[in-house]
């Protein structure tokens, strides 16, 4: 298996773990009475956390890190997050849509926007070393 091929399953193994994570989260707030926009916010930063552990030791492994990557990483969550309470504010206001089926409608745009960010401006491309 290609070392692409490799980082992209593992990429997308993380992604069903935070995905589960977030849902579960936004399930569970949302239940308790928080409002839908917010609890969606906290569920997305909570499969954040798990991302950031997870792609850096995991996924990204050979990609540099330190500080500034994990300020990267936390001002691309914080957009994902905000995307993912306006798109439900917009799918419940204009499909009248449940909460968890509003979460689940919008979490794939929100996936697709932090990879591409994550990939490319926060972790990089991992250095391959070279064959002689």
């Amino acid at each position: 298996m290609s070392a692409e091929v490799a980082r992209l399953a593992r990429f997308c193994a993380v992604g069903v773990v935070n995905t589960l994570l977030t849902l579960a989260a936004f399930a569970a707030l949302t239940r308790a009475g928080t409002p839908a926009p917010a609890a969606s916010a906290l569920a997305f930063a909570a499969g954040a956390v798990n991302g950031y552990v997870l792609n850096a030791r995991w996924t990204f492994r050979g990609a540099a890190g330190g500080p500034s990557t994990l300020v990267r990483y936390v001002v691309v969550q914080a957009l994902g997050a905000a995307l993912s309470a306006a798109g439900i504010v917009l799918i419940r206001s204009d499909l009248d849509v449940r909460h968890l089926a509003a979460e689940v409608i919008v979490i794939p745009f929100v996936t697709v926007t932090t990879y591409s960010l994550s990939r490319f401006l926060v972790f990089g491309t991992p250095k391959v070393a070279a064959h002689r």
